[in-house]
């Protein structure tokens, strides 16, 4: 006996190296790495949509259950303003070229623009209920808004007026502006799981694309180099992409249930699904038809909201306040 222990011990000692080393390999392999949490113990309610002003370096968070915006330096994290009286604001853009922030308010129906510098309020565009997701889209210079039973708005950011009107047949979810900036995708879960195609030179759909065994297509992202376009569903929890040529399903992979926030990084080949089951899914793109689950980070349940920023390789994740915990904004690191 006295001769089994020692070496006992030593099977055991390694044993427990060898976890370390395994735990401390994960750690270092992780696709995203937490660099940062920011507490926000006077943020309540639901967090939404984000925007980014990269030339300022401001990230915008949509505080819906709190009434406000929050701006952060978009490096440090630091949060350096608050926007107040605000009516559940859900999603959130900056347009560089004419420095004004474009936030759309659930609670009223309501685009409020504000100047990027001094955060006054300039104009109130109204539509006709839930004011919801928004782009900004670099080549034609316009901000979309979804928003109400079935519309999609074209606003002018230059001289903050409304362009254009789009009718949908149902209240739009997430959208993307395709490459050549003369169509536009958006889901329309509430009109049988489809996504429409929009022609912005007729102001009209002018297809849909049916997604098949699934329902709640609700974050939307866009590869335009691979004609790839990425959906999630709710139910089930899967990741689907379609063609943008065909719009016919190419690869179908499980990910994080109650999705809300889909963001391809292009430098990494990889997909990142943020949750309000409290995961962050991470999925490698193999090529153009196939894709794998690479990672499960595990957040916080109700943490569906997110913005991934490629010229920094970062990924902003909103916490909503959980019990006793406060609020919070997660910043990871993507690694190559």
């Amino acid at each position: 006996m006295a001769q089994i222990r020692p070496f006992s011990l030593r099977v055991g000692a390694l044993l427990v190296f060898l976890a370390i080393a395994a735990t401390y390999l994960r750690a270092r392999s992780a696709p995203l790495r937490l660099v940062k949490t920011v507490s926000l113990p006077d943020v309540q309610g639901r967090i939404d949509h984000f925007g980014i002003d990269l030339r300022g370096n401001r990230l915008f968070m949509s505080a819906l259950g709190n009434n406000t915006l929050e701006v952060f330096n978009l490096k440090t994290g630091a949060r350096i303003h608050t926007i107040r009286g605000l009516d559940h604001p859900q999603g959130v853009v900056y347009a560089p070229h004419a420095k004004r922030i474009f936030i759309d308010n659930a609670g009223d129906g309501t685009c409020r623009i504000f100047d990027g510098s001094s955060y006054r309020l300039l104009r109130v565009i109204h539509f006709s209920s839930d004011a919801d997701d928004a782009r900004y889209d670099a080549r034609t210079r316009r901000v979309y808004v979804g928003y109400g039973d079935g519309g999609l708005a074209v606003i002018d950011p230059a001289h903050a007026t409304l362009a254009e009107t789009i009718k949908l047949p149902v209240h739009p979810e997430a959208f993307e502006v395709g490459p050549l900036g003369t169509d536009v995708y958006v889901n329309l879960p509430s009109a049988g799981n489809i996504i429409g195609v929009v022609s912005l030179s007729t102001w009209r759909i002018i297809a849909t694309w049916k997604i098949a065994g699934a329902a709640g297509n609700f974050p939307m992202a866009l590869d335009a180099a691979q004609h790839r376009l990425f959906v999630v569903c709710r139910r089930p929890a899967e990741l689907v992409v379609l063609s943008t040529r065909s719009g016919r399903a190419i690869a179908r992979v499980p990910c994080t249930g109650d999705a809300d926030d889909l963001w391809l990084d292009a430098a990494c080949k990889r997909l990142y699904i943020s949750g309000g089951q409290g995961y962050i899914s991470v999925i490698a793109q193999l090529d153009a038809n196939h894709y794998r689950t690479v990672s499960q980070i595990r957040s916080v349940p109700g943490a569906r909201t997110s913005c991934f920023v490629p010229e920094l390789s970062r990924l902003y994740l909103g916490v909503r306040r959980y019990g006793d915990h406060p609020a919070e904004l997660r910043i990871y690191q993507a690694e190559k």
